[in-house]
């Protein structure tokens, strides 16, 4: 599998790539920028909507337009004519936090953590909003929420707090959206790099970008074995989405965040977007249910 360029973004922070099947447009965030991103594969355009704000992540809606994690809280976004409605903002106490990753479970609840935008702190939670407006805490304390999957069984919930190296796996109850039993899936070694974004394709295996590890990789939770390796021209991979008619394209957000010219230099492309294309077909992108 070969990296392929869709967009020279040069994206600071390009970040929570989400497929939207309904209308065919993958919708990206560059998060300090505050930038919602809406490309179409078809015929190369992306287009920008600037939230005035620091954009965590987004998820398609069932009835149309998105749901967003704000700075401010959680919203929801009409992509006709960008009014957003605002829901909660879980985060009042923490003016140093903001969101990160996040994306929707089967049965449409809202999963987003936030984080401490220093990088110092312990601050950050995962949450999850149901379609009723209903939130409830599901990990706390976190130091950077970061990527989020399910089986294709959708029993198992997969999840990344970036400086823990640790993908864990947790027992996922689909009725209720609570979890238990937590247990190490796969730890990657520090000279990867820092797991970041994640997805799960019909495999059940998991694809894990690699922040600081130029790479995208392929592993199996069952044993943690590390399946292979997909070396990428940026150096800050963030994550990745499988989208496409037949979900068997692999979009990959990357980042330039915190590099030195030097690093410049060598990984020109970081920022991009980029897709691998074919070969293994991908869990889908669920969409909010409020």
């Amino acid at each position: 599998m070969r990296p392929e360029l869709l967009l020279d973004a040069r994206a600071e922070l390009g970040e929570g790539p989400a497929w939207e099947a309904a209308s065919g447009l993958l919708h990206w965030v560059d998060i300090h920028a505050g930038l919602l991103h809406s490309f179409d594969p078809r015929c190369g355009v992306d287009r920008t909507l600037a939230m005035g704000e620091a954009l965590g992540c987004v998820a398609p809606r069932r009835s149309g337009g998105l749901v967003v994690a704000l700075r401010s809280g959680f919203a929801t976004l009409d992509l006709a004519n960008g009014a957003r409605t605002p829901w909660i903002n879980p985060e009042t106490g923490r003016p140093g936090n903001r969101f990160n990753d996040g994306k929707c479970d089967p049965a449409g609840r809202f999963l987003a953590g936030s984080m401490d935008d220093a990088e110092k702190e312990q601050s950050g939670s995962l949450y999850s909003l149901g379609a009723d407006g209903s939130l409830q805490v599901l990990i706390h304390p976190v130091g950077i929420s970061n990527g989020l999957a399910w089986s294709p069984d959708q029993r198992t919930l997969y999840y990344i707090d970036t400086p823990t190296r640790l993908v864990m796996a947790y027992e996922y109850d689909l009725a209720t959206g609570r979890i238990a039993n937590p247990r190490p899936a796969v730890s990657v070694p520090d000279q990867l790099g820092w797991p970041d974004g994640m997805t799960t394709d019909s495999q059940g295996m998991l694809w894990v970008a690699l922040w600081g590890g130029a790479s995208l990789t392929r592993w199996d939770p069952a044993g943690g074995r590390l399946l292979e390796t997909v070396r990428f021209p940026a150096l800050n991979v963030t994550s990745c989405v499988f989208g496409g008619p037949d979900l068997n394209d692999l979009y990959v957000t990357t980042a330039r965040k915190g590099m030195s010219r030097a690093q410049l230099d060598d990984y020109p492309l970081s920022g991009g977007l980029f897709r691998l294309r074919g070969r293994i077909e991908g869990q889908p992108t669920y969409p909010f249910g409020g």
